[in-house]
């Protein structure tokens, strides 16, 4: 017999993302323990314990905070990353962002104060997948 323990249907389940489809708009506070895949809009403020993954065709209206941050849509308020923030070539940010670390495809807008916790330099970077937008 094995000692290495088996993992549970239940266990598997919680690293699960949470998805907001593209066309839903969601108005009200969001909070989730894992992962937050954003493909439609937010209104309010967020609590994400994982990663927030945003698709081009996405928006943020209100403050969120989330352990890891991928943002290729637009965010309105208050961004504010645990660790670290990769934000997109068609990204639109209109809020201060916070992060421990960020790196900025060339093309991406940010109005707004940026703040990096670590000390280090923001990394530019030039997007080199394809940008696909939904048609």
């Amino acid at each position: 017999m094995s000692d290495t323990p088996r993992r549970r249907l239940l266990d598997e389940i919680g690293s699960a993302p949470t998805f907001v489809a593209a066309g839903c708009v969601l108005t009200g506070d969001l909070e989730t323990n894992g992962p937050l895949v954003v493909c439609g809009t937010v209104r309010g403020d967020g609590r994400i314990g994982g990663a927030l993954r945003m698709s081009a065709e996405s928006a943020w209206i209100g403050e969120v905070h989330a352990r890891h941050g991928i943002i290729a849509g637009q965010v309105t308020g208050r961004l504010v990353i645990a660790e670290k923030l990769e934000i997109g070539a068609t990204a639109v940010i209109r809020a201060d962002v916070v992060a421990r670390s960020i790196a900025v495809a060339k093309g991406a807008i940010i109005e707004g104060e940026v703040t990096i916790t670590s000390g280090e330099s923001m990394i530019e970077f030039e997007e080199k997948r394809a940008i696909r937008h939904a048609g």
